[in-house]
């Protein structure tokens, strides 16, 4: 299964990039919860990006078979999040992302990103939208 994962997590970084998302991090839940084994979070440059990164995604991970999908906040375009099962997918405008900083709650100092340094925001005014919407099931 582990294997599995590692390629829809490959997948997704590729539809990402390929669609121009931003900061591109990917963080091993494994051995700090049992709600996926990834999380992957990215910035899109406006709503609208935010929204179309969004489509495209789901688009691609349905033709890897995944059709269980769940996709929370695409109305806004701020911040939606992507529940692919084994990932979850953070989509965020930058100035969201940096205001809610899971990347700090998640990775500490494990994160895996295109971004050669990091400097996150300390704030922890959210738990976690995945864990939130993951509990609303």
């Amino acid at each position: 299964m582990y294997k599995v994962t590692n390629n829809i997590a490959k997948t997704i970084h590729k539809v990402l990039s390929d669609n121009k998302a931003k900061n591109i991090t990917k963080i091993n839940l494994e051995k700090k919860s049992s709600i996926a084994d990834y999380m992957i979070i990215c910035s899109g440059t406006s709503n609208r990006h935010v929204i179309s990164l969004s489509n495209y995604l789901v688009e691609a991970l349905k033709k890897e078979n995944l059709n269980t999908l769940n996709v929370e906040g695409i109305r806004n375009g701020d911040w939606v999040l992507v529940d692919a099962g084994d990932i979850i997918i953070h989509l965020f405008r930058s100035e969201v992302r940096e205001y809610y900083g899971l990347e700090k709650m998640w990775a500490g100092e494990e994160i895996n990103s295109d971004r050669k340094s990091t400097r996150l925001n300390s704030s922890h005014r959210c738990i976690s939208y995945a864990v939130f919407c993951l509990k609303k099931k």
